[in-house]
């Protein structure tokens, strides 16, 4: 057969190495060779000895309850092979965490990471009562962390001098040592969520960055009779 779909920049390669790399700007390929996480489901595809368990508890300590304030459980996959992730054809990241960093993550944009790196559930100052979820997931450690984002994310710098405000709708995750809080913008209301009432973001402050995608959550549709 040929034909565009059958061109290199489809064809997927044997992986040179374990561990995770960027298959596609919509595709994480992970070659496991003894132990990974996932979120469920997000699993596409996968090749060799592999075996997928779901995960409501603990990994040998390292991690607290599998789930984030948007409620996603994860899967420990082990064995020998590859296997690819992806969700919802958002666009795929790598953050690489090294020893001393902590990267603190909205549990929407985990798609799978290292089991070499540590995980715990942490109450974000600020963030639970406006629906960008009251639980964010913070990693340290040594080891890859595959993020998905609705678009291509910002990363905007923040300084002690210049804090950085963040619909929470939107916040991907920041690095460690920013300080966060609830800001209420009642004068700007109307204009920021496009009605009436008080707008709320979170604001950052200290020495660091934070990610934020180019879109907000988006409200379930009612059905119209």
């Amino acid at each position: 057969m040929k034909g565009d779909l059958f061109s290199s920049e489809h064809m997927v390669r044997p992986a040179t190495a374990p561990g995770m790399t960027v298959e596609n700007a919509k595709c994480i390929r992970y070659a496991v060779s003894g132990e990974m996480l996932a979120r469920q489901g997000a699993m596409i595809a996968y090749r060799g000895s592999l075996q997928f368990e779901r995960k409501g508890q603990g990994v040998g300590g390292m991690l607290k309850r599998a789930v984030t304030g948007e409620g996603l459980p994860l899967m420990a996959v082990r064995g020998q092979g590859e296997a690819w992730f992806a969700h919802e054809a958002q666009n795929c990241f790598v953050v690489e965490v090294d020893p001393g960093d902590e990267f603190t993550v909205n549990g929407r944009n985990v798609l799978c990471f290292d089991a070499t790196l540590s995980y715990r559930i942490a109450t974000v100052k600020g963030a639970g009562i406006t629906g960008g979820g009251l639980f964010n997931s913070v990693f340290t450690g040594q080891g890859r962390l595959g993020l998905v984002c609705e678009g291509n994310p910002l990363v905007i710098p923040v300084s002690a001098q210049y804090p950085v405000y963040v619909d929470t709708d939107a916040v991907v995750g920041w690095s460690a040592g920013l300080g966060t809080s609830l800001h209420r913008s009642q004068s700007i209301g109307s204009m920021l969520r496009g009605g009436s009432g008080e707008a709320v973001q979170l604001m950052l402050s200290g020495e660091g960055f934070v990610v934020v995608r180019p879109s907000e959550a988006t409200p379930p549709k009612t059905q119209q009779h």
